[in-house]
């Protein structure tokens, strides 16, 4: 929630200076600063770079500063390290009160350090001791197994720090917080701040480590760049064979009253079904290999582009149509001429679409008896907690699929030229 409100203001922050800067200084009369009205108008819309940078920027900033990491200057409150004390009240069976010190020592994960001294008492039944705990962790100290006469029946603890406590209460102090579980022991919770535990969400040269690590010497005996590769594959080959059957499908109920009828009910009912609900049936049909897999991709694909080569047809502008009977043409030209240059811009779209619904379905589609994929490589690595794996993964496919977006952008600006425009 805190990284999110950061993130908010940040937003805020640069729009406001960014236009500022806008209006105070002077543009190229290109295509955009001419026209009138620019609101409403798709064709005026277009990224903005600067906001682009400053969004990646902050995402970067905000990951390394929340996890501590090294190659940023600044970062959030980190979980409390070091040693420290608190002081615990015990009052014995017969009613006697007496003072111990709890010695703290709190420790990076993985460490191996010792002990804190826990220095002599005053020679009370309440005796002093010692307990080492890892950050983000908690630790539980048994003062009546450390104490005289800790066993007895009505010894209790009754303060911490002059503070008093009692079974399943808390007390905060300046670097921890203690906690009396129901049987009268201590649940001793250093301060975690606000940075994420590694094991969550480690820092980007963690990250950057992993991928060096993994792109030399490979994971579970599979290359980097052969998991990087199965996965492509198979989302290409799912891809491409629901655009074979889906565009002309969505070609055919666009066009013809009966196709329309009869498969409209089995698109909208397939819809709506996420391709991760399918895996049971696709293992029972086409078993569990690549045939399966591809499957899966093309089912995710498939209902994606027949609806949107549907929507292309349906939003041919009918005056073009009226025209093109006017000047003589045929069904065919009419299709080839009209129609299909006319729909492709929502066709691109769909495809970009379904290309980002495929790479979210390779995950789920790898989970299935998968020797090599990106998707894999990721559950693999997350059965042993290896969330630098996790995330590198996460970010490869990421990056392979904006990079896929890019091309079909740059192909659709010179297949298309005409988006846009009436």
């Amino acid at each position: 929630m805190i990284i999110l409100l950061v993130y908010v203001v940040v937003f805020a922050a640069a729009m406001f200076i960014y236009n500022i800067y806008y209006r105070s200084t002077e543009h190229a009369h290109d295509f955009i600063s001419l026209k009138t009205v620019t609101f409403g108008d798709e064709s005026a819309v277009t990224p903005n770079r600067f906001a682009s940078i400053i969004s990646v920027v902050t995402l970067f900033l905000l990951w390394g500063a929340f996890t501590g990491s090294n190659l940023v200057p600044f970062h959030a409150p980190g979980p409390f390290k070091g040693d420290t004390q608190f002081t615990y009240t015990a009052q014995n069976a017969a009613g006697k009160k007496d003072d111990a010190t709890v010695f703290v020592r709190v420790h990076k994960i993985g460490e191996k350090i010792e002990l804190p001294d826990a220095k002599a008492g005053d020679g009370g039944f309440a005796k002093n001791d010692a307990i080492k705990i890892g950050a983000w962790r908690s630790g539980l100290l048994k003062a009546q197994r450390n104490d005289d006469g800790g066993k007895d029946k009505g010894y209790k603890v009754v303060a911490i720090d002059g503070l008093a406590i009692s079974p399943n209460q808390k007390v905060k102090l300046s670097d921890l917080s203690v906690r009396m579980t129901s049987k009268g022991s201590l649940s001793i919770e250093p301060k975690k701040g606000w940075q994420m535990e590694p094991i969550w969400l480690p820092p980007p040269e963690s990250v950057y480590k992993r991928l060096i690590e993994i792109a030399t010497s490979g994971y579970q005996n599979v290359t980097l760049f052969d998991n990087l590769a199965w996965s492509l594959i198979r989302v290409i080959a799912g891809f491409v064979l629901g655009s074979i059957v889906g565009i002309p499908l969505g070609y055919a109920m666009g066009l013809s009253g009966w196709f329309r009828g009869w498969f409209d009910p089995i698109v909208e009912f397939m819809r709506p079904v996420p391709p991760l609900a399918l895996i049971p049936l696709v293992i029972i049909w086409f078993g569990i290999w690549e045939t399966g897999k591809i499957s899966l991709l093309f089912l995710a694909a498939l209902w994606i582009m027949t609806i949107a080569a549907r929507a292309g047809v349906s939003g041919v502008n009918i005056t073009k149509v009226h025209a093109a009977y006017s000047l003589g043409a045929s069904k065919r030209q009419l299709l080839l001429h009209v129609i299909v240059p006319n729909s492709l811009p929502e066709i691109f779209t769909g495809a970009r679409v379904a290309m980002g619904v495929c790479w979210g379905t390779v995950v789920a589609a790898e989970l299935v008896a998968a020797e090599k994929g990106a998707g894999k490589m990721i559950i693999a690595a997350s059965k042993f907690q290896q969330t630098d794996i996790v995330i590198m993964g996460i970010i490869l496919i990421g990056v392979i699929g904006y990079g896929i977006d890019i091309l079909m952008r740059k192909a659709e600006r010179v297949l298309v030229p005409w988006k846009g425009k009436s």
